[in-house]
């Protein structure tokens, strides 16, 4: 019987000591609720917490097969390109390793659901009417890419989390490199009439953009005394998080039991898995390849209001 792959969760790189801390907890987290499967995770590029060193740990360990799950929301060519370059740089050390790649965390229903508590949260937390959520727009600030394809998917967020959750409205800005920012996305709430806005982060941890983001609020805020703006929380090591990165695990260890290559079988002649497939579209459902992430998916964007 094959031995299942390790699980190996990649962050893009990062500087950010906050948010580093944050993964960290997270994988460690992961690692004390599944002790029969070894679990490490690390960042591409620089960063306090190197992806090389993760893999190195678990090598050491005697691990050879590696199920990779890339802990993002949104999938870009940026990500695509510093996670292939980096598994690629770990197949030159260790010739007889085979890297699965799973897809990217993305709009999962799981995830649509912290999202809708977060907001919950953010209002009070306590039972609330249809009213009070016909009352309220939402603004889902993702990071920002210079990649157009990498914001619509923010845009794409929006409309699934908008659709039949009773909100007046969800609207999207970007903390930096995309336009609109924080405060032209809450102009934007206020000249359709929102009084009451919530600002929820794309993003998965606390750290430096999440920091940014508030600040641009809170600035607005006190600008425009007339209108409420509540922040939500990100949404961390949710229970739901934990159980979605260990569901894109299993679909990359399933794809890949029989042989340990990656779908395309371009781990065979040293290289790690592109993680194209052939429409180009990211997979999103059951039937969908699993043990090879997506390439971007290009959605086009929709329309800044949904509501």
């Amino acid at each position: 019987m094959t031995t299942p792959p390790a699980l190996l969760i990649a962050g893009i790189g990062t500087r950010d000591e906050k948010r580093a801390d944050a993964f960290r907890d997270f994988v460690r987290e992961l690692g004390a609720r599944n002790p029969g499967l070894p679990v490490a995770g690390g960042f591409t590029d620089e960063s306090p917490l190197p992806l090389a060193d993760a893999v190195a740990r678990l090598a050491d360990e005697g691990v050879t097969r590696f199920a990779v799950v890339p802990l993002t929301l949104i999938p870009s060519e940026r990500a695509e390109r510093d996670l292939t370059a980096a598994l690629d740089r770990e197949l030159e050390l260790r010739p007889g390793a085979s890297f699965l790649r799973a897809r990217p965390l993305g709009p999962h229903p799981r995830l649509l659901t912290v999202l809708e508590r977060r907001l919950d949260e953010a209002l009070g937390g306590r039972p609330r009417s249809p009213y009070d959520r016909a009352e309220t727009t939402v603004l889902l600030v993702g990071p920002g890419s210079t990649g157009p394809d990498a914001n619509a998917e923010v845009h794409r967020a929006a409309r699934l989390l908008w659709e039949g959750r009773g909100f007046a409205g969800v609207e999207t800005a970007f903390v930096s490199l995309a336009a609109p920012d924080v405060a032209s996305g809450l102009d934007r709430c206020a000249l359709l009439g929102a009084r009451r806005i919530v600002v929820l982060p794309y993003f998965l941890f606390a750290g430096a953009a999440l920091d940014r983001a508030l600040q641009q609020a809170e600035g607005w805020a006190l600008a425009r005394p007339e209108v409420e703006v509540l922040t939500a929380e990100v949404p961390g090591p949710a229970e739901e998080l934990l159980e979605l990165v260990l569901e894109r695990y299993r679909e990359a260890a399933g794809g890949g039991a029989d042989n340990g290559k990656a779908d395309t079988g371009e781990a065979d002649n040293g290289k790690a898995d592109t993680g194209k497939t052939g429409s180009g579209e990211a997979g999103s459902g059951a039937g969908d390849p699993v043990a090879v992430s997506p390439v971007v998916s290009g959605h086009p964007g929709s329309p800044a209001h949904v509501g």
